[in-house]
């Protein structure tokens, strides 16, 4: 068994670095009759937004307060994500905003973390052409922000080290954006290496968390009030594989399970060679797990799987997703979908159509193929033209629409137990999500967010529900929490 190397936050050269910084905080709130703020901007996915609160909170353990814009701050943190040319080209667009800040305010910090920065390319492009940027910072040493702070605040010069180190810090503080829903990492890195994706070089080898350190946080958050607790990892399924604890996710989730107290439970992302049948009769037989799996497909076509590195086939993924609903008859599954993979020919996306209506996902988050440098895909010949790979991406959201709202039709009527996330920034009208993660609107009551309401369905629309407050209680499922 491999050992992971494990630290503390708060210890040594952090603790140092840390009340050094705090003294720099103080000196200047006595200057200027308030503390340094600083400003976090985050980009990606769900594991990205946790990391961020670990930026706010070591930022504020530090001394500084969190501002709501880049304008009001004497610290700027650049959350970025690798997984999409798109995203990247973004960050970095917004960084080169930041330049004007910067001449406004000659002490202004400006620093740029994540998976974007641990790429050798990005780095040396943020250190050659955006002279204003003061330090990177990779995903594995987020928790050194405090020693490469007073490291800047003291030596007045940049920092631009690539190393990673791949440890486990724990006891990093978090500020939670939200005071009912939070992320709790269980895991970090990838062994896939999918052909197509970018995370096992930005996020480094799996390497998972002790068992007791995430059910300490976990029963934490419960007995703080957190109703919606959502597992993270880029493959949770892979939870505990080569770690001394010999604790697999399963076992967790049973053991996280068994925490007292009225919240759900969560978790994303899964992958297909990993599911396991023990671990759907965890979440069959449990009292917080909520009745939904994202199980990205990618494709349907064997051969396209292949191409991709996924290490299963259409028949192993409907095994397992067959046993799912046989022991869930009421689970939402929801998928990821990559439509124009290299050499994907149109026998290869008929094949994926066929998935998708012999599945019937309650919802896909679908992806026109974006080449990623440094992956196999991105050398691959027969990449496919953007007219091609357009036409296909429009036949396939159409198929999923109507799938989506027929996936949806046998809600009408129900009654659905919501936890209400406050008004919708787009009506007016409250949301929330269900057992199911499905999206549940409703007029404004006066519910406030963090709360359950129980709501009655009288609209269905392929992506939310619609419907109305019922007073009544609704006893608490599986299925609807």
């Amino acid at each position: 068994m491999r050992e992971v190397d494990r630290i503390s936050l708060g210890e040594g050269d952090s603790a140092a670095a840390i009340a050094a910084v705090r003294a720099h905080s103080a000196a200047f709130a006595t200057e200027n009759g308030r503390p340094p703020r600083a400003f976090v901007l985050t980009f990606g996915c769900q594991q990205n937004v946790a990391d961020s609160e670990k930026l706010s909170g070591m930022a504020k353990e530090m001394g500084y307060e969190i501002a709501e814009s880049a304008e009001a701050a004497e610290l700027i943190l650049v959350n970025t994500c690798a997984i999409r040319e798109h995203a990247e080209k973004r960050a970095l667009s917004i960084v080169g905003q930041y330049k004007h800040l910067k001449e406004k305010n000659r002490d202004l910090i400006i620093g740029v973390c994540g998976c974007m920065v641990v790429q050798e390319h990005r780095r040396e492009q943020l250190r050659k052409s955006y002279p204003y940027v003061d330090f990177i910072l990779g995903t594995s040493v987020l928790h050194r922000l405090p020693e490469l702070l007073a490291k800047k605040l003291s030596q007045k010069r940049r920092i631009f080290g690539g190393d990673e180190e791949y440890a486990i810090a724990e006891n990093v503080p978090i500020l939670r954006d939200s005071p009912y829903r939070a992320w709790v990492s269980i895991m970090y890195g990838c062994n896939n290496f999918c052909s197509y994706c970018i995370v096992p070089y930005v996020r480094g080898r799996e390497r998972s968390r002790a068992p007791e350190d995430v059910i300490a946080e976990v029963r934490d958050l419960v007995a703080r009030g957190y109703k919606d607790i959502t597992l993270l990892g880029q493959n949770v399924n892979s939870y505990g594989k080569g770690e001394s604890h010999g604790v697999d996710f399963a076992e967790l989730l049973a053991r996280l399970d068994a925490i007292e107290g009225d919240f759900v439970l969560r978790f994303m992302t899964s992958h297909p060679k990993d599911a396991t049948r023990r671990l759907v009769d965890v979440m069959a037989a449990g009292k917080h797990i909520a009745h939904h799996f994202h199980l990205p497909l990618q494709s349907g076509s064997d051969t396209i799987l292949k191409r991709m590195n996924r290490h299963y086939d259409r028949a192993a993924y409907l095994s397992i997703l067959d046993y799912m609903r046989e022991k869930m008859p009421d689970i939402a599954v929801t998928s990821d979908i990559i439509v124009g993979f290299p050499g994907e020919t149109d026998a290869d996306f008929e094949d994926t159509l066929s998935m998708l209506s012999r599945v019937r996902f309650d919802m896909i988050y679908s992806f026109i193929y974006s080449p990623r440098k440094g992956t196999p895909a991105a050398a691959m010949e027969d990449q496919i033209p953007k007219e091609v790979s357009g036409k296909r991406f429009d036949r396939l959201l159409a198929l999923q629409e109507q799938i989506a709202l027929d996936a949806n039709e046998p809600l009408m009527g129900t009654e659905q137990r919501v936890l209400c996330d406050g008004l919708s920034k787009d009506d007016g009208m409250l949301s929330g999500r269900n057992g199911q993660n499905k999206i549940v609107f409703w007029e404004d009551d006066g519910t406030p967010a963090g709360e359950w309401a129980t709501i009655k369905i009288d609209r269905v629309a392929p992506f939310a529900l619609y419907g109305k407050k019922n007073q009544v209680k609704v006893r608490k499922s599986n299925g609807n929490f």
